[in-house]
């Protein structure tokens, strides 16, 4: 019995023992679970996208009724001469058949205009190509760097005697005296000028030991160096004897200025000129035309090399221009052609022309109406505010959907819009008169109709989210992850980025409910941030219970978006 109530006891110890240990597992797995909901709170994550070729389609969209009036205005979408008229009074009419053709003429010229510039903008881009490939760029640079190593190899072919001649110029004892010749001129100028001619030639002397010293070493570099060093060297050496003869330009300057002084200081005091002030004033005039062509060649080495430098960079940037260029003239010429059809006014659907207002010879201008339509078409009457029917032009493909046949889609051209607006409340609409493509039974005047008014449309465009796309100061740009890309953090379903974001600047063509087209800025395949997500600490989550309770923890992610 003893045995058995042991037994038992054991039994009972054994399951208080498993069940702690599944308590403590349980708390545990509550804590990790827990504490892998809140932790990174503080990070920055980043949701990117890659730009992509598409189609973008632009639209405004508007709301009425269906049209119990049948009879509609065929206007002008252009100004001309009535060339032909095609259709009278009473006539029966398809859709698309001629009413009106205008003088093209104009418009004919224009479209071989843009057919040139285009041509000849091509023709640019061409030669552009062939003299910024890398292979001429390179040519180029290794030419520069060649003719500055030629400068400054004929700029040595003189600085030696200039330097030599300036030293036996003044630094020699000057004959029937024991004064170097730069003190003698000093003791030639009046007694009142005793003090401006020691300042002059202080000036000279310290101006002479500051370009011997820049010679010396300039001279002892340059005969350590051939036109076969690296072109860092070599351009060192050109912006180092620039330097060096600015600073000998400098000595003979103020050589000038100091004899010029001492010899009108002699003649102020009725002697004559001395015959070695007119000798050294010729050698200083010699060495000065000397000196001038170096700088100017010297700086004309440096700023080549300089520009063949940063043509490389620039190329890139020069290359989308240029892009960008043909693409504005290839739109122009597109546009015109768009045009042209507009000098044929066609009928926008089937019926019967009640009234002619033109003749033969007339000219008409954009928005006249050039004759009445009386159709069993059905219409509707869309109203638009100033804003949106300032992008509605008659021939406009339209979407239409219907309250009362929520199942019925159709299509519709625009075929008349007011010419004046009605103002109510201080808020001007007009009426835009749709016809339909196709007609159904179900629709019924005056039902409510809505209509999505298709005004623009680009293919094989570059597009990116409007979310990506981002403004200030009136300029528009993107942007993309500068640095390594985001990792996953503890297995959660986004990303933490710990990359800083660098701006590019972007240039917005057509713009959609979506999308925005980028003209300028991006290539297909970059990859842009469209989304910041930033985490605080105001979200509540939930940790795990085994006490049927929970504990709130905050944990907020907060989503910041265009």
């Amino acid at each position: 019995m003893k045995k058995k109530i042991h037994k038992i006891k054991s039994y009972v110890l054994a399951h208080k023992i498993i069940s702690i240990i599944v308590l403590i597992a349980i708390l545990g797995a509550g804590y990790w679970g827990y504490k892998k909901i809140t932790n990174a709170a503080g990070d920055t994550r980043y949701l990117t996208a890659k730009v992509e070729k598409g189609t973008i389609v632009s639209s405004i969209s508007g709301s009425g009724q269906v049209s119990t009036v049948n009879e509609v205005e065929v206007k002008a979408k252009v100004s001309g001469d009535v060339l032909y008229l095609a259709s009278k009074n009473g006539q029966r009419i398809g859709t698309g058949g001629l009413i009106v053709q205008l003088d093209d003429k104009d418009i004919q010229k224009s479209i071989r205009d843009a057919e040139l510039n285009l041509e000849s903008a091509k023709i640019s881009f061409d030669k552009f190509k062939i003299q910024n490939s890398d292979e001429n760029l390179q040519a180029d640079l290794a030419k520069a760097y060649d003719d500055g190593f030629n400068t400054v190899s004929n700029v040595f072919l003189d600085l030696p005697g200039i330097m030599t001649g300036l030293n036996d110029m003044f630094f020699k004892i000057y004959p029937g005296t024991s004064q170097w010749t730069v003190d003698w001129y000093a003791g030639q100028a009046g007694k009142d000028d005793q003090y401006k001619a020691t300042t002059l030639k202080e000036n000279f002397v310290d101006s002479y030991n500051k370009a011997k010293k820049s010679y010396d070493a300039n001279f002892d570099t340059y005969k350590t160096i051939s036109r076969t060093s690296d072109n860092a060297t070599i351009e060192a050496l050109v912006i180092q004897t620039y330097n060096t003869a600015k600073l000998v330009s400098d000595v003979i300057k103020n050589a000038n200025n100091y004899i010029d002084f001492v010899n009108d200081s002699i003649q102020k005091n009725n002697f004559d000129s001395l015959a070695i002030i007119t000798t050294h004033k010729a050698t200083l005039n010699t060495y000065t035309s000397k000196t001038n062509t170096h700088l100017v060649n010297l700086l004309g080495v440096t700023t080549n090399i300089k520009s063949y430098k940063d043509a490389f960079p620039n190329t890139e940037l020069d290359t989308q221009s240029e892009n960008l260029s043909i693409k504005q003239k290839e739109n122009t010429l597109q546009d015109l052609k768009d045009k042209l059809p507009d000098y044929f006014i066609r009928a926008p659907f089937a019926g019967t022309i009640s009234v002619v207002n033109i003749k033969k010879g007339d000219s008409v201008s954009s928005g006249t109406a050039v004759a009445t339509l009386v159709t069993n078409t059905q219409i509707a009457e869309i109203s638009l505010n100033e804003v949106d029917v300032a992008k509605v032009k008659i021939g406009q493909k339209t979407t239409l959907t219907f309250d009362a046949i929520s199942d019925l889609t159709i299509s519709g051209v625009v075929a008349d819009m007011d010419a004046v607006g009605t103002v109510s409340q201080g808020v001007v609409t007009y009426i835009v008169k749709i016809s339909f493509d196709t007609q159904d039974e179900r629709i019924k005047p005056a039902m409510s109709v809505s209509a999505n008014i298709i005004t623009d449309t680009k293919k094989d465009v570059l597009i990116v989210p409007n979310s990506a796309v981002k403004s200030q100061g009136g300029k528009s740009y993107v942007e993309m992850l500068k640095g390594s890309p985001a990792v996953s953090v503890d297995g959660l379903d986004d990303s933490i980025s710990k990359v800083v974001l660098k701006r590019i600047p972007v240039e917005i063509g057509l713009v959609s409910d979506t999308q925005s087209e980028i003209i300028l800025g991006l290539k297909e395949g970059d990859e842009i941030v469209t989304r910041t997500i930033l985490s605080s600490s105001a979200k509540t989550t939930t940790a795990p219970s085994i006490f049927g309770s929970s504990t709130p923890k905050n944990n907020n992610v907060k989503i910041q978006g265009r």
